[in-house]
């Protein structure tokens, strides 16, 4: 179990607790990973639910999200993401559940405390035929806002997204990954503090990715609590500081990356490269301490291990010992990828 720093005045002094025993309100926050920020929890899902007639399509989800934090919402189509996203913005209301914005639980469509979401849709939701300003314009004034402040907000949001110099040429004109990043500045001009992201990705060229994840890690640099939703495991890898994985609606694994790994039977592979593989037995490595599984594949010894720092000497001391010359040893850790089809039975791309 993970551990965090829970900053409270109790006769000023700073207790470590589990972070599954945190209790949160308004007063209350956690430090971040590296343990040198307060993180506000500003976004917390209880056990939403919805169904479709028969179809159960989310079953009891639960999230917690704090300032300057991502977290990576990780599934097949079909899983339950956008619907969950989808009654967090409040598009339409959960069969059961809660979800609170900033502490303030999350009541209809007029809610105020809405306005600190910001949605970013799966589907493009900009006008082909008006330029990038006109659809910023226009989508501004449904937050309500006008002259200078509307004006200044569509400037720093072009900025970002790297679209100043587009900001008259019709959207029609864009390519897909422009359309992606106006998409995004589109659901920043009211400033709000939380940013629900549904797969902002989809169909974009490797050029315009990496430009959103800038994008995306220079708002949570500023404070911004992110929720993405992907069924790209790298992009995951990449952003998130904290990834659920959910499929059939349901939630099977909220940790780190790090204890995402630790959910799996091996957490490190070494690969050593043998120079003569006759008559080599792999199965005396499995009595060594820290090795879980050994066997020769295409010509490499490959051996799985709890620990790669306390397995990885024992192991090579052994093939000296033993007279087996090796040229070459690398070191690897399972993938998302690894961590899904062991949770589930089957691979996360072919779901």
């Amino acid at each position: 179990m993970g551990f965090v720093t829970l900053a409270c005045s109790y006769k000023n002094k700073i207790v470590a607790l589990p972070i599954r025993s945190l209790v949160f309100d308004g007063r209350w926050g956690i430090t971040d990973h590296s343990g040198d920020k307060l993180l506000r929890l500003m976004l917390e899902v209880k056990a939403l639910k919805k169904s479709y007639g028969k179809v159960v399509a989310v079953d009891g989800v639960s999230l917690r999200a704090g300032s300057a934090e991502t977290i990576g919402l990780l599934g097949p189509n079909g899983a339950g993401k956008t619907t969950t996203v989808s009654m967090i913005a409040g598009l339409f209301a959960p069969d059961s559940g809660e979800v609170l914005i900033d502490g303030s639980p999350m009541r209809g469509d007029t809610d105020p405390v809405k306005r600190k979401i910001g949605l970013v849709p799966q589907n493009i939701a900009l006008y082909d035929e008006l330029s990038a300003l006109a659809n910023l314009n226009f989508l501004g004034a449904l937050y309500d806002l006008h002259g200078p402040v509307l004006k200044r907000a569509i400037g720093e949001a072009l900025d970002l997204v790297g679209l100043a110099d587009r900001c008259k040429d019709r959207v029609g004109t864009f390519s897909g990954g422009m359309k992606r990043r106006l998409n995004l500045a589109a659901a920043l001009l009211h400033n709000p503090q939380i940013l629900l992201l549904d797969e902002p990705t989809v169909g974009v060229d490797p050029q315009s990715r990496n430009a959103i994840f800038d994008n995306l890690e220079t708002l949570k640099k500023h404070g911004k609590t992110l929720l993405y939703t992907t069924h790209y495991m790298e992009e995951a890898e990449r952003l998130c500081d904290r990834i659920i994985i959910i499929d059939h609606g349901k939630v099977i694994a909220n940790d780190t990356l790090h204890g995402l790994h630790r959910m799996l039977p091996v957490t490190n592979l070494l690969a050593v490269e043998l120079e003569n593989l006759d008559g080599f037995k792999p199965e005396p490595l499995l009595a060594l301490p820290d090795v879980v599984s050994a066997e020769v594949r295409e010509g490499t010894l490959r051996v799985g291990l709890h620990d790669l720092t306390a397995g990885a000497p024992a192991i090579l001391q052994w093939l000296a010992e033993n007279g087996h010359s090796y040229q070459h040893v690398t070191s690897e850790r399972p993938d998302l990828e690894t961590v899904f089809l062991t949770l589930t039975g089957r691979s996360l791309r072919d779901s």
